[in-house]
């Protein structure tokens, strides 16, 4: 009976070992091309390519959780998953309420772009950006009125419908709407590459030292083997900044 007892103990414990091992991997799917939903209902992207990757190095069984960006540190604090993954930049306003690994980006730059090159943009005018981000706490310090949304399309469709004079947003996801435009938007003038922030990094709650370790070495070994700047390229271009 007593053998038996520990064997059971022994079968529970390693069976909560294994359990300790998936990691839920939160994004929001919708700011190609760090993170968005495929044809066929899937996330993708540059985060989910490279979240993959780390979670493989780091020994970890990763599923994917999307999320809506205004409510996804809440819902990382209270453990409906496990990190961050959503372009999220490193500021210290989020550092107060959970940690970073290190970047997995360098500091990517933002811009404004407009229907006009010659937009005042920390004027009097109306400027969109999506709710919580660096780009939003930014134009609030500007004598630019802040329109913020929800969604990073909506922060364009602000600007084509009239509602705002411009979009401040990372120059990664605005590019590729300006090149598809025929000239309808365009980078404000002066206002091309703003950089912001420590650069990408992976969210994890404070409580959870053990797990950003385990990320951050994975982290540095793509940096040491040269397949993060693979990724960079991959999905940013050639001209990418890389590490």
């Amino acid at each position: 009976m007593k053998t038996l007892t520990i064997v059971a103990t022994m079968l529970a414990l390693t069976a909560g070992a294994a359990a300790a091992q998936t990691v839920r991997m939160g994004t929001e799917g919708a700011y190609p091309p760090y993170n968005f939903i495929n044809d066929a209902g899937e996330i993708t992207g540059f985060e989910r390519e490279l979240g993959d990757e780390l979670c493989k190095r780091a020994k970890l069984d990763c599923t994917w959780v999307k999320n809506d960006w205004d409510s996804i540190i809440p819902n990382l604090v209270s453990s409906n998953y496990d990190t961050i993954m959503a372009g999220m930049n490193i500021n210290e306003e989020r550092k107060q309420a959970i940690d970073f690994t290190q970047p997995y980006t360098p500091a990517m730059p933002s811009a404004y772009v407009a229907l006009s090159g010659d937009v005042d943009v920390e004027g009097d005018v109306v400027v969109a950006a999506q709710t919580n981000t660096i780009q939003a706490s930014h134009v609030a310090e500007t004598d630019a009125t802040l329109l913020e949304y929800p969604t990073p399309d909506e922060t364009l469709a602000a600007v084509r419908n009239g509602e705002a004079e411009a979009v401040f947003a990372d120059k990664d996801f605005l590019a590729p709407f300006v090149e598809e435009s025929n000239g309808e938007l365009v980078w404000v003038t002066g206002f091309e590459t703003v950089v912001l922030g420590e650069g990408i990094g992976m969210g994890v709650r404070k409580s959870d030292a053990e797990l950003k370790g385990k990320f951050d070495a994975a982290i540095t070994s793509m940096k040491d083997d040269g397949s993060l700047n693979e990724l960079l390229k991959k999905w940013f271009g050639e001209k990418a900044l890389q590490f």
